[in-house]
C-alpha cells in the first residue's frame, strides 16, 4: 500500500495562509460591526418616532428634539438631529438621513461606508 496516496491534510504553509486570512477577515469584521449596529439603531429609532402617536402631529422641531433625547440614551454619535430629513406620508412623519462612516483599519487603510436609514418600509 502506498502511504502517500492515503495521507490527506493541509500543509504547514497552507495552514499559515489560512490562519492569516482568517485573522485579517476577523479583525476587519470586528471593526465594521459597530458601524452597522449603530445604523440599525438609527433606523429603529426612526421607525419608533414615526409610529409614536405623540409625534403624528408634532412639528419638525419637536421630532428632532425627541430624536436628540433618544440618541443620548442609546449613545448614537453618527448623526445629529440637524442631519434628519422629515417629510410627511399621509399624516405620518417619515424620517430619513444620509451619512457616511469612515472606519480606520490599520495604517492608512480605511473603509468608507454610506448609510441611508429611513422610517419607511416598516
Amino acid at each position: 500500500m502506498n502511504t502517500a496516496m492515503q495521507q490527506r491534510g493541509v500543509s504547514f504553509g497552507g495552514f499559515l495562509i489560512g490562519a492569516f486570512l482568517l485573522v485579517i477577515f476577523g479583525i476587519t469584521g470586528l471593526k465594521l460591526i459597530p458601524a452597522f449596529i449603530q445604523d440599525a439603531q438609527i433606523k429603529n429609532l426612526f421607525v419608533t418616532i414615526a409610529h409614536d402617536p405623540d409625534m403624528q402631529k408634532a412639528t419638525p422641531h419637536d421630532i428632532k428634539a425627541s430624536f436628540e433625547r433618544r440618541t443620548v440614551i442609546d449613545n448614537i454619535t453618527a448623526i445629529k438631529a440637524d442631519d434628519i430629513d422629515i417629510s410627511s406620508d399621509g399624516g405620518r412623519p417619515v424620517l430619513s438621513a444620509s451619512y457616511a462612516v469612515k472606519v480606520k483599519l490599520f495604517g492608512n487603510v480605511s473603509f468608507y461606508i454610506e448609510f441611508n436609514p429611513s422610517s419607511e418600509g416598516k
